[in-house]
């Protein structure tokens, strides 16, 4: 089951990451949000990569040994809570996000700073997945492989924190730091614990 969620997260943030580049790319100027396709393409596949994770943390908590259980509950809980936020800012948006004919629209849906769907959005990648990757680290005990994913998930949650950076600045490009985090680096952590989990027989 871990291996399966890793290979998927592995799969749809490289996806995620192709799309958002070309969105980027495409912007008129560096602060305008990224235009359809491309931003309805990255909702629906941020929709996907929630399982995904939440099972892979749901693996993460198995796999843990019995005095790191602690860590690796609080990484489940807190990817769940991630999972839970983002799934509904982000459906809001396809749907109720695509009606402007109502007060206060841009100030709720619009995906620019400041907004309702934005802060919740920050909250629950910059904040609840970067906690939840710093408390499944612990729990990769060991060298070679494992000593891998320990740091690379420290560095993905690290990078994750950075990214509020941009809340009390204003500057939401510096919140793009956060990408980096849970994007650029979580990947590479979701691969090498695919490849732990293959060279590691299943506990009985």
């Amino acid at each position: 089951m871990g291996i399966l969620a890793g290979l998927a997260v592995v799969a749809l943030e490289l996806v995620y990451l192709i799309v958002l580049t070309i969105g980027l790319t495409r912007l008129p100027t560096p602060g305008d949000p990224i235009s359809d396709p491309w931003f309805t393409i990255m909702e629906v596949l941020i929709l996907a990569m929630v399982p995904a994770f939440i099972v892979l943390m749901t693996a993460v908590h198995a796999h843990a040994g019995r005095a790191d259980k602690g860590y690796s509950l609080a990484a489940l809980v807190f990817m769940s809570m991630m999972g839970l936020v983002t799934a509904c800012v982000h459906f809001s948006i396809l749907t109720l996000g695509r009606h402007a004919a109502f007060d206060g629209y841009d100030l709720v849906f619009a995906f620019t700073w400041p907004s309702v769907v934005y802060a919740l959005d920050i909250l629950a990648w910059d904040v609840f997945f970067a906690l939840s990757v710093l408390f499944a680290a612990p729990t990769f005990r060991g060298s070679g492989v494992t000593l891998a994913v320990r740091w690379a998930l420290v560095a993905s949650g690290l990078f994750a924190l950075a990214g509020l950076i941009g809340v009390p600045t204003g500057d939401m490009s510096l919140r793009n730091i956060g990408i980096l985090g849970y994007a650029g680096l979580m990947p590479i952590a979701a691969g090498l614990t695919v490849i732990l989990w293959i060279r590691t027989p299943a506990a009985g």
